[in-house]
């Protein structure tokens, strides 16, 4: 069964035509609250434009990379609107990468400024990238670096730049793990980026006096929804870290309207919220998304916090919102719904496909495919992956699923062994290159284990050599290489690994015959 899509948007559109001016009608409406500061429409915009100058006499201009290092913080949202309105191509960099994760991001997207927090700096100064020239930082600046006060004071408030952007230029470069353990880098048109900010609008629902309360790194999906809250005039909580208190807090307090959360924060509200009393009245939407989610646990959440969920399924090749499952479709008289990510957005066409990319019959399994105005145009600089994953006209999801008779997508599981915790995108190969390298692996196997809070857990499965498996040595050199959620939370050593009738490891085998103790 195949859901088409059939929407055409004019070539012409950008970023840059969606913002500079829309916000200006918001005015002094509070935009965003941040590290106990709350910042007005009229102050975003005024220092989004001052920013954008300093681009521009940076030799930044439409489609040069721009890399934005920072953790939550009203900052981030004024970086964002600087580099749209010079049409620069976005580097988003998440604060929970590991210093040679952020340095090959840096490298390989040939970022010429970097806009950094005072904590990742030194990253950015490590990186070892001939293009990067400047550095901006928002904490107290070392040399090499300037300070992003100093330089905002200097710059010009005249509106923003005259710069001539084209639906065509390249708006984003996002960085994603590979099956090769090569980081690839998802490169995005200003048009597709304008029109997945405009579906975005429509699929979320937002209303004129939205309060959002965002907890996760704008890097990620959490910066698309900031985008189309800004659009709307909503005002945004944007906290540093998670925190069910907080969450809380802030929807009885604050009358916060809309959440975003991965299924493990959703857990621990869920947890904290048990036998207390708490306002909710405010409430309208809890959007989530990135990793599965328990039958058990959403049911439980509908019966405490109302009809108010929804999800959403993509990826950063088609950001956030292939498919939607909407308030209405989490009815507990239809469970068999709750199971599926929901039916294919406004905007998107979804097929599943079988290995020869033809449709598989209603009901079967094969790869997710999709199509939509805003999937990637590419990865940067590999061109035989990119041709490989947009065959046919499609974008190749490297999910496994199956279409319902209505339309619903269920997902199966990651065609390439892709593992989800906390709703982070873990990709195994890139965690067993790793450990490969340490003293003592012979052979090692990473596969996801289920996990009751983070959906999944990484765990390593490791054949000693002769001279035996050093775990400690291990443990530091995934902590110096990798991110916190990608590091395996288990490690156990075995006498082989099993392998499948092609001469394959069989990770399904490796799941299902766990039975160790995890974190």
């Amino acid at each position: 069964m195949t859901v088409p899509a059939t929407t055409t948007v004019p070539a012409d559109l950008t970023l840059r035509q969606l913002f500079v001016g829309a916000l200006d009608r918001f005015g002094d409406r509070p935009a965003v609250v941040a590290g106990g500061r709350t910042w007005s429409y009229a102050e975003l915009v005024r220092d989004a434009n001052r920013l954008a100058h300093v681009l521009v006499a940076a030799g930044v201009g439409p489609g040069t990379p721009v890399a934005i290092m920072m953790s939550n913080r009203a900052e981030y949202l004024v970086a964002d609107q600087a580099v749209l309105r010079v049409g620069a191509a976005k580097v988003p960099v998440n604060d929970m990468l590991s210093t040679s994760e952020i340095g090959y991001a840096l490298r390989d997207s040939g970022a010429v400024v970097a806009l950094a927090d005072e904590g990742l700096v030194d990253a950015a100064l490590a990186a070892g990238s001939p293009a990067l020239s400047t550095v901006i930082v928002t904490g107290d600046p070392v040399p090499g670096t300037g300070s992003w006060d100093e330089v905002l004071a200097g710059a010009p408030d005249t509106g923003p730049p005259d710069v001539a952007v084209s639906g065509s230029d390249v708006g984003l470069i996002a960085y994603t793990g590979g099956t090769t353990g090569r980081q690839k880098g998802v490169v995005h048109t200003q048009r597709g980026l304008a029109v997945n900010i405009l579906a975005h609008v429509i699929e979320m629902g937002l209303l004129d006096d939205e309060r959002l309360l965002l907890t996760s790194p704008l890097p990620h999906s959490a910066g698309y929804l900031t985008q189309a809250g800004l659009l709307k005039g909503a005002l945004h909580f944007v906290e540093r870290r998670f925190d069910p208190d907080l969450v809380l807090d802030r929807i009885e307090r604050d009358r916060a309207t809309f959440l975003f959360m991965v299924p493990t924060m959703i857990y621990r509200v869920l947890d904290r919220a048990e036998g207390r009393e708490v306002d909710l009245s405010s409430l309208r939407t809890i959007l989530y998304g990135a990793a599965p989610i328990t039958l058990e646990r959403l049911e439980q959440g509908l019966r405490r916090f109302g009809p108010v969920f929804m999800q959403l399924y993509g990826q950063t090749e088609a950001p956030n919102f292939l498919t939607r499952l909407t308030r209405e479709d989490h009815d507990l008289a239809h469970p068999e719904r709750l199971t599926s990510c929901g039916r294919a957005t406004a905007l998107a066409g979804i097929a599943v496909l079988d290995d020869d990319g033809e449709p598989v019959a209603t009901g079967q399994a094969g790869e997710v495919c999709a199509r939509a105005p805003y999937v990637m145009s590419g990865y940067l600089g590999m061109p035989d992956k990119s041709a490989e994953t947009l065959r046919g006209g499609w974008l190749h999801t490297g999910d496994l699923g199956r279409l319902d008779a209505e339309g619903y997508l269920h997902l199966l599981d990651r065609k390439h062994d892709m593992i989800i915790s906390g709703g982070m995108n873990v990709y195994s190969t890139e965690v067993e290159n790793v450990v490969q390298a340490c003293p003592g692996v012979a052979q090692v196997a990473v596969v996801g284990i289920p996990h009751p809070d983070w959906g999944e857990a990484v765990v390593a499965l490791v054949v000693p050599t002769a001279d035996g498996f050093d775990e400690p040595a291990t443990i530091a050199a995934c902590r110096a290489e990798l991110a916190a959620y990608k590091r395996p939370k288990a490690y156990r050593t075995v006498a082989e690994l099993p392998v499948t009738a092609f001469g394959k490891i069989d990770k399904k085998a490796l799941r299902s015959g766990w039975s160790g103790e995890l974190p």
